[in-house]
């Protein structure tokens, strides 16, 4: 591959890190049903039980991606990328407390029901703000736009320098 070519979102290293964030997400629903459940049946008002459970979540989701999903593709502090994550994850949270909002409130669902569908109505742009922002490469960065590839799976590449290294 080139450097000025862009790998196809269907490419293997790309397809490994959506099926890698999938599982994260769905830890991240348990999680997120689980306290949503669990703080109503506190007696708290179901829209702030939500943004909680979701903000937790968020919180644990970006703990995985980081150690397990987007390990290839961390730059930088920790600190910084889970300001830039949860940034970024609060487009889902709104988008994910307005389903939450309409599904109660103007369609009679349950709680818990809304929050999946608010769930599954803000993966698919989560997904792409972590792909695209959340997790850049360095010299990505520097140019100010995110990482547009990912290296494709085979043998280290050399520069022909690693026989005097020895």
């Amino acid at each position: 591959m080139t450097s000025g070519s862009k790998p196809s979102i269907f490419s293997l290293a790309y397809f490994h890190h959506f099926i890698k964030f999938s599982i994260v997400g769905a830890i991240g629903v348990v999680v997120n049903e689980g306290l949503l459940i669990l703080i109503k049946s506190m007696g708290v008002y179901y829209l702030t039980a939500g943004a909680v459970a979701i903000e937790i979540s968020i919180l644990s989701n970006f703990v995985l991606n980081d150690l397990w999903t987007f390990k290839d593709r961390r730059s930088g502090n920790a600190a910084v990328r889970l300001v830039k994550f949860n940034a970024l994850m609060l487009a889902g949270l709104v988008l994910n407390l307005a389903v939450l909002y309409a599904g109660v409130d103007y369609f009679g669902m349950a709680p818990e029901v809304a929050n999946l569908v608010g769930i599954g109505a803000a993966f698919i742009l989560r997904y792409v703000l972590s792909v695209k922002y959340a997790w850049m490469r360095i010299e990505s960065v520097e140019e100010g736009r995110a990482a547009p590839t990912l290296e494709p799976l085979g043998p280290p590449k050399t520069t022909g320098n690693e026989a005097h290294l020895a």
